[in-house]
């Protein structure tokens, strides 16, 4: 039996530009089957909005100079559903791997199995999370993770195909670890408001995981806590 070629990398601080190069290189090592499974951790260097590529979300000078008026920076790419913001305090995870070729693959299932290892992360630190939208959150979706009905974690998937076939999932979450949420929605319901949109995003349906503890641990406890949530969820073996 071959030997699983596995990649585990970590970044305290890293700019959105160098993390998201990095996850390109990646994907398209485990395309040509160099890699089957990566798992990336980052928090952003600088105050971040990820914006998707598209007439929906339009990368307007008004939109850049009002951000960095602000403090923050623009970065456009090309997958995603919603504006982002990234900055300290903001633990994001990437976990690239190969679907199961005996398994056909289920969009749910690849989310469930993701939502599964962040709930074992949170138990890890004696706190309950439950896996649903949150209304008037900023990057919604149905398998965002809560505590005690506020997000505190958005999760986002995407699917490319493995040359020769097969299918590489790359599953993305970002875990809200000890921000300011007024700091955190103000770009995002600023890029609402350059862009048309009517709704805006509330700090207040928002939580973080420093607001349910009683210690502080650092940045490398928290790595560590989440590679292992994912090594004992043996999900992906």
């Amino acid at each position: 039996m071959m030997k699983k070629k596995q990649k585990l990398l970590q970044f305290e601080a890293s700019s959105v530009e160098q993390v998201f190069s990095k996850e390109s290189v990646l994907l398209k090592q485990l395309q040509q089957g160099e890699l089957d499974q990566c798992l990336m951790l980052w928090q952003a260097n600088e105050p971040t909005l990820v914006l998707p590529a598209g007439k929906k979300w339009p990368e307007s000078p008004e939109l850049i100079n009002a951000l960095k008026e602000n403090g923050w920076k623009l970065y456009t790419r090309k997958t995603g559903g919603a504006p982002v913001p990234q900055c300290q305090g903001v633990i994001n995870l990437s976990h690239l791997y190969q679907w199961h070729e005996d398994k056909p693959y289920s969009i749910t299932q690849a989310y469930e199995n993701l939502c599964a290892v962040l709930t074992i992360f949170f138990a890890k630190w004696g706190v309950k999370t439950q896996a649903h939208a949150t209304p008037f959150s900023y990057c919604d979706g149905d398998y965002n993770l809560n505590i005690q009905g506020k997000k505190v974690v958005g999760t986002a998937q995407r699917v490319v195909l493995k040359s020769g076939g097969g299918k590489i999932v790359l599953a993305q979450a970002f875990i809200l670890i000890d921000v300011l949420f007024e700091q955190l929605v103000q770009p995002v319901n600023l890029c609402y408001q350059q862009c048309g949109k009517s709704e805006l995003v509330k700090a207040k349906v928002h939580t973080s995981l420093f607001e349910h503890l009683s210690e502080r641990p650092t940045i490398d406890i928290l790595y560590q806590s989440l590679i292992d949530a994912f090594v004992e969820s043996q999900l992906y073996r």
